[in-house]
């Protein structure tokens, strides 16, 4: 039986909308990069920590498969995560504005027979915003709970000037290489 590790509902929708039949453990991990650990290491070691963890609490469900998740928002080499309250929410917004910034989504598959990933990088380009609308945005309360302050499939879908990747992966999961890890 296939598990996700994630408290995210957005990972939730998307794993249902491929049609894939799962359950939910729980698992509390550490999201925290490392000194000298680059931005792409930093989300595939919590996505495969997040898989392991899930795992490890299913210890007694024989044949369990665990699929663990990670995305972030990562701009000049800095990993964004989620804002702490409006003002953070607002400074990244006003950083991201007029720029490309990538989104890093990985996918860790562990089960019995080992540990499998995928994942992708994905450009995102905001339109140029003034502090009118980034504030209009945050009051919104739609920031919160997300990577870099925005959500794609939200509100924050008219911030987005133009999109090189993955829909689903800067929602959260990328479905095409989730799919494929499945399959594999």
């Amino acid at each position: 039986m296939l598990h996700l590790a994630s408290q995210s509902p957005r990972r939730r929708q998307l794993l249902e909308q491929i049609g894939i039949d799962f359950a939910l453990v729980d698992v509390e991990v550490p999201e925290r990069r490392e000194p000298d650990e680059s931005p792409h290491d930093y989300v595939s070691r919590v996505a495969r920590d997040k898989a392991r963890a899930g795992l490890a609490a299913l210890a007694d469900a024989a044949g369990a498969s665990v699929l663990g998740a990670d995305t972030e928002v990562v701009l000049d080499g800095e990993v964004f995560g989620k804002p702490r309250d409006a003002v953070d929410a607002a400074a990244m917004l006003h950083r991201l504005a007029g720029r490309t910034h990538e989104v890093v989504s990985m996918v860790w598959l562990v089960d019995a027979a080992g540990e499998r990933s995928a994942g992708c990088v994905s450009q995102v380009r905001f339109a140029a915003l003034d502090a009118a609308t980034i504030e209009a945005y945050v009051a919104t309360g739609e920031p919160f709970g997300k990577a870099g302050g925005y959500a794609i499939q939200g509100r924050g879908a008219v911030l987005v000037e133009h999109l090189q990747g993955s829909y689903s992966a800067v929602m959260g999961l990328p479905l095409f290489e989730t799919a494929r890890l499945l399959r594999g």
